[in-house]
């Protein structure tokens, strides 16, 4: 399973630990990962998603995963949570 956030696509970085004698060797930060289930008010349903914590803030932040979906770039999202943004935009469109 890779270690990359589905909704924001925050992934590792690299960098290096500095030793106290100053010596640098490599390292990589990871980001806080945790497996949520978030609803769906459009669709009445809920999904599991592997999310930072950053973005579970960003998701709460926005009033809800339709409305963080809404406002996503395509890019960063993941094709799991693209496939949910589609679905919410189609049940959106159908009920305006």
């Amino acid at each position: 399973m890779s270690r990359v956030c589905e909704l924001t696509g925050k992934g590792p970085m690299v960098g290096n630990n500095v030793s106290h004698a100053n010596n640098k060797t490599k390292r990589r930060f990871l980001p806080n990962l945790t497996e949520v289930t978030l609803g769906s008010d459009a669709l009445d349903r809920r999904f599991k998603l592997r999310i930072s914590n950053a973005a579970l803030r960003s998701v709460d932040h926005r009033g809800g995963l339709d409305a963080y979906l809404a406002k996503a770039k395509d890019v960063e999202l993941s094709p799991k949570a693209l496939k949910i943004k589609r679905e919410i935009a189609k049940v959106q469109a159908a009920q305006a």
